[in-house]
């Protein structure tokens, strides 16, 4: 399986929401709609990066594989870029540390020239949306449901750059 079929789960909802949104007038209900796909987005990264270390590593050595699929068992939503860069891809080794560091800034820099918004950004935001509806209960009034699912499309470049780095 690709990283990539995970992201089938969440694109499946957003382009469901897409068609009704529109439709709902109660600014709660689109609240919390938003909060639903922030958490079905962070699932879905959470799915593709555990995917991603445990493909790499399987590849290197049975036994390293799996160590990791057991270790990213347990990550829990712990997917912050600052989490995947010091504690997961460094545990590989300084050579994919530097590796994922330059990879994440040339597409970083391509994605802002092009589109102009830092898909970093964008993932550590949809990150703070997923925590606040998920751990607090609270529906951000600061997103438009276009823009947690921007933020959503954006944060694919952070899987994508780390697929690049771990990829064997």
């Amino acid at each position: 399986m690709s990283y990539r079929d995970h992201f089938a789960q969440a694109d499946d909802l957003i382009n469901h929401l897409k068609t009704i949104m529109p439709t709902v007038d109660d600014p709660m209900l689109q609240r919390k709609y938003i909060g639903f796909v922030s958490v079905t987005a962070i699932t879905v990264y959470e799915l593709a990066i555990k995917q991603i270390f445990k493909d790499f590593a399987e590849k290197k050595h049975t036994v390293l594989g799996n160590f990791t699929k057991s270790y990213f068992k347990r990550i829990n939503g712990r997917i912050a870029l600052k989490i995947i860069k010091e504690q997961y891809v460094a545990s590989f080794g300084e050579k994919y540390l530097r590796k994922f560091k330059g990879i994440l800034e040339i597409e970083r820099e391509k994605h802002l020239r092009s589109e102009r918004r830092d898909f970093c950004s964008s993932y550590a935001n949809l990150i703070l949306w997923r925590n606040e509806f998920a751990h607090e209960g609270k529906v951000t009034a600061n997103a438009t449901f276009d823009d947690v699912v921007l933020a959503y499309e954006d944060g694919k470049k952070v899987i994508d750059s780390l697929n690049s780095t771990m990829y064997r």
